[in-house]
């Protein structure tokens, strides 16, 4: 099943937002996201394409509110999860940093994972229990574990409170601090190694499903702000503290939580 999908993932991507990269007209969603005829044909595509591969409930970001809770709701044997275009803004811009994100989830939780950067040709990839791999490579790449004062952090700040916010700005316990606008592609980084920490105040289903599961079988670790099982925070909005090793990712999630 996992080669089927990434070549979906793969042919869709070719098809439908590579030729569409620097060329595409954008609007605004409701809530002052940007959305596409990239975002929109490329759900379209892969829900086919998905559904072939295993029949059952799809979620994608550019449904509607009521739509998605629908198809959650009917899809607790399974179901797909899939973000289009993780990064619009990125897109749209000329930014080559955006994926296309897909996972299949049974009751509730990650069973397969699959984040492609068509710019790059990253496929990052996994299966429960299988192990995490971009390209064909075991992840992590890097293992190299810094002190945490030494850290490349990746930081959403915009989704934090603004305490934690002026805390991570003013006090920060890392070296250096990211947030290049793919939360799919940060959570594949943080598992290949090019990131020592992650923190994000608040992710959509889509954002996590699939980069969560890629950096769990990269043997890393997530929690979110209030539950250490990151699977018990809310299913919309989702907290997520993570970093690949565990002796600074308790270091980092015992910053964060004081720093609220």
């Amino acid at each position: 099943m996992l080669d089927a999908v990434i070549s979906a993932i793969r042919a869709v991507a070719q098809q439908e937002i590579v030729p569409r990269y620097l060329r595409v007209a954008r609007q605004r969603k409701a809530d002052g996201s940007l959305i596409t005829e990239a975002d929109l044909a490329t759900q379209e595509a892969l829900s086919c394409e998905l559904r072939k591969i295993c029949p059952g409930a799809v979620v994608g970001e550019e449904m509607t509110e009521q739509e998605q809770i629908d198809q959650w709701l009917a899809g607790d044997a399974g179901l797909w999860c899939m973000d289009p275009i993780d990064g619009t803004s990125n897109f749209v811009n000329g930014l080559p940093y955006f994926a296309v994100s897909v996972a299949l989830m049974r009751q509730g939780r990650s069973i397969l994972g699959v984040v492609y950067n068509p710019v790059a040709d990253e496929m990052f990839y996994a299966e429960q229990g299988g192990g995490a791999y971009l390209n064909g490579e075991k992840l992590p790449i890097k293992e190299h574990v810094p002190l945490l004062r030494s850290a490349m952090a990746n930081v959403d700040l915009k989704r934090l409170s603004a305490k934690l916010a002026e805390g991570v700005c003013t006090k920060r316990p890392f070296s250096s601090q990211r947030n290049f606008g793919s939360c799919a592609l940060e959570w594949c980084y943080t598992a290949a190694g090019r990131f020592d920490l992650s923190l994000h105040g608040g992710q959509k289903l889509w954002d996590y499903a699939a980069g969560s599961l890629i950096l769990q079988e990269a043997g890393g670790h997530m929690c979110g702000f209030d539950q250490d099982d990151f699977w018990a925070e809310p299913l919309w909005q989702r907290s997520a503290i993570a970093a690949l090793d565990p002796g600074l990712f308790i270091q980092w999630r015992d910053w964060v939580r004081a720093h609220r």
